[in-house]
């Protein structure tokens, strides 16, 4: 008996693990009858054998696995309760009434699924013994059934979820690419980063085809995040951090921070991130569309763009020009409008403190905002992305960086100039 009260196996040839099953000619084979030694090294003595320590690469890499796998697994959490859900609603009042309690899901398994539904009646029964039942409502056998089997009863019945789902293709076609994560999150081995993307544009495609969605990608501008839709309340209204606004434009393009806009409102020095990044035919249409534009430019005759100038090193006057010709720009786009008064330009005289876009669309908002640094042009300057109403946000978004940016615009915005 060792030390950690594991019983050694005896050297008798007779036993499995002895010599006879030890490769020949390995040094250090124990002989037969031989006792294992597990006595710990003395004091200054070097045992060779495994390294247990973890080095900080190590550590980083179990780092990064366990992100994955967590943001993976709570999407993979909420597709199976989401399709339990509808699994249960629509096959429900077909087979209860004739079969009764659980046993309408052992009936809508049919002969092929018997063997996976009997699985799940034991581990439920098992559970029950256990006391690993907490929850009352997961006391029935649908509960204790995978992904794949609520995705089997969902095909073997499709004429009953028809009528609720226009297309059977696209919700198989997620759970497919949904397989291969389950499958690695559930053994705990290495996910990839592009498997993990993969999986969430599928969750976000199916919870969206489920109706459990808010609506098209592009009518929010960014889908919800599970996860800052969880634990949202950590980080305010921050969904996410950049380094540079080269950063952020992979991912999150012009198009998609504006695109579906019905109220834009931009502060800045130049607003370089609209005028060169969003075309003045797109601008038009968004705002024909109905947006409601309000950019607020500094004014490149203050003292404030000379400052500028200074701090960055530029030649004087390089960067006043860069804001007229800015200026300029959306000036034309106003005056290709129907209806100039949805589009207004002004400016401010002091000094600069931060740029930011504050975009609304029909259910929710989105913040692009970056603080001006001494020596980093704009384009240098980290970015924060903060979400405004609609889903996804905290109860106390109130007192979010997003709100507290959209005061600030205002109280700029009472402020300044229009441009004529």
């Amino acid at each position: 008996m060792s030390s950690g009260g594991l019983e050694l196996p005896p050297g008798d040839s007779g036993h499995e693990g002895g010599p006879a099953d030890a490769p020949g000619g390995v040094p250090g084979t124990a002989a037969a009858g031989a006792a294992v030694s597990l006595a710990p090294p003395a004091a200054g003595e070097v045992r060779a054998g495994a390294e247990l320590e973890w080095s900080t690469e190590a550590w980083s890499e179990v780092r990064t696995r366990a992100q994955r796998a967590g943001r993976a697994y709570i999407w993979l959490n909420l597709i199976e309760q989401r399709l339990r859900s509808v699994v249960g609603a629509v096959l429900r009042p077909v087979y209860e009434p004739v079969h009764g309690g659980d046993d309408w899901v052992v009936a809508a398994a049919g002969p092929a699924g018997q063997e996976w539904v009997q699985r799940a009646v034991a581990v439920r029964e098992v559970s029950r013994r256990k006391g690993y039942l907490l929850d009352p409502a997961d006391d029935n056998v649908l509960s204790f059934l995978t992904l794949p089997q609520l995705r089997e009863l969902m095909v073997q019945h499709w004429p009953c979820f028809e009528p609720y789902f226009d297309d059977r293709r696209e919700i198989e076609l997620a759970l497919d690419e949904l397989e291969v994560t389950r499958n690695v999150v559930s053994r705990n081995r290495a996910l990839s980063r592009a498997v993990l993307e993969q999986a969430e544009r599928a969750s976000a495609r199916l919870l969206e085809v489920l109706g459990a969605g808010s609506g098209s990608p592009s009518a929010d501008r960014l889908p919800i995040d599970a996860v800052e839709d969880l634990v949202g309340d950590r980080y305010a209204d921050v969904i996410s951090v950049h380094p540079d606004r080269v950063r952020l434009q992979r991912q999150l393009p012009a198009e998609d921070l504006f695109g579906g806009a019905r109220r834009l409102d931009a502060i800045g020095i130049g607003l370089n991130l609209l005028v060169q990044n969003f075309s003045g035919r797109r601008l038009v249409r968004l705002t024909e569309a109905g947006c409601r534009v309000r950019l607020l430019f500094l004014n490149p005759a203050s003292s404030a763009v000379k400052r500028r100038e200074r701090e960055l090193g530029l030649r004087k006057g390089e960067l006043s020009r860069s804001v007229e010709m800015n200026i300029l720009h959306v000036r034309r786009v106003r005056a290709g409008l129907k209806d100039p008064s949805r589009f207004d330009i002004h400016v401010f005289d002091e000094t600069p403190r931060f740029t930011a876009y504050l975009v609304e669309g029909q259910s929710s908002g989105i913040a692009v905002v970056q603080s001006y640094l001494r020596r980093a042009r704009g384009m240098e300057a980290p970015v924060l992305v903060l979400r405004g109403g609609g889903r996804g946000v905290p109860k106390d978004a109130d007192h979010g960086l997003f709100q507290t940016y959209r005061e600030e615009f205002e109280s700029v915005w009472e402020d300044s100039r229009p441009v004529s």
